[in-house]
C-alpha cells in the first residue's frame, strides 16, 4: 500500500467530510430508504431504487477517504525550512514570462488537486515542471496547451 502525500489542510477537509458523510449523510439516507419502502412495493418505487443508489455512493466515498487517510503521508511543510525552493506543499508564486501574469499554485497531493482553487497535483505536468526548481528560476513546462515559461518570484511554506 503506497504512503500517498498530503497537506494537513487536505487530510483536515477530508475528516470533516467522512464525518459529514457518517454522521450526517447515512442517517438522512437510511430515514429516505425507510420513507420509501412505507410506500409498497419495491420493484417499482423509484424513490426506494434512487435512495439505494444514493447509500451506494455515499459508503463508497467513506471506504475511500478511510483509504486516503490510511495512506496518507501529512506533509506540513510549515515545519520544513524555507530555502526558496519549491517541494510539495509549498505555494510557488510565479509570472507568466509571455503574458506578464501573476499567478501562484499550491502543489498538493491528488485528492486535493483544485485547479478552481489554485491547488495543482504534483505528478501534474506543472507540478512536475515545478518541484525541485528555486526562487528567481526561469522554468519551461510543456502544459497541454503548448509550452509556457515562467519566472518563479517566491516560494512559501504556509
Amino acid at each position: 500500500m503506497d504512503k500517498e502525500p498530503i497537506t494537513l489542510n487536505g487530510l483536515n477537509k477530508l475528516k470533516e467530510e467522512l464525518i459529514f458523510l457518517k454522521e450526517k449523510k447515512r442517517p438522512e439516507i437510511v430515514a429516505a430508504i425507510s420513507e420509501a419502502r412505507s410506500h409498497g412495493d419495491l420493484k417499482e418505487n423509484a424513490e426506494y431504487h434512487a435512495a439505494k443508489e444514493e447509500q451506494s455512493h455515499n459508503e463508497g466515498r467513506i471506504t475511500e477517504i478511510n483509504d486516503i487517510i490510511a495512506r496518507a503521508n501529512v506533509i506540513d511543510v510549515t515545519k520544513l525550512n524555507n530555502e526558496g525552493k519549491v517541494i510539495f506543499g509549498s505555494t510557488v508564486y510565479l509570472e507568466d514570462l509571455d503574458t506578464g501574469e501573476k499567478i501562484n499554485y499550491k502543489i498538493v497531493g491528488r485528492d486535493e488537486a483544485d485547479l478552481k482553487q489554485k491547488l495543482i497535483f504534483f505528478q501534474s505536468p506543472i507540478g512536475k515542471g515545478l518541484i525541485g526548481k528555486n526562487k528567481s528560476d526561469l522554468v519551461e513546462i510543456n502544459t497541454p496547451s503548448g509550452a509556457k515559461n515562467f519566472e518563479i518570484k517566491d516560494v512559501k511554506y504556509i
